[in-house]
């Protein structure tokens, strides 16, 4: 039995689905954007690549987590 994939991680699968490309290069551009707070990196992928709150949300939740040393 699989464990279900939980916090912004459950996203991934319908934001390459929606957005036509793979979570790595999305979480890439998270991480190589000079932008640096949370708001700022959401309200960024939502002006310039058109997605949607919360899977701009859950990306940079996921980067930011990362780079904290939880993910």
């Amino acid at each position: 039995m699989t464990a279900a994939v939980k916090g912004p991680a459950s996203y991934f699968p319908s934001i390459e689905k929606k957005y036509g490309r793979p979570v790595a290069e999305w979480l890439e551009l998270v991480r190589s954007s000079p932008l640096t707070g949370h708001m700022e990196l959401v309200s960024w992928l939502k002006s310039e690549h058109r997605m949607g709150h919360g899977h701009a949300g859950a990306l940079v939740a996921h980067v930011r987590a990362e780079a904290a040393g939880a993910a």
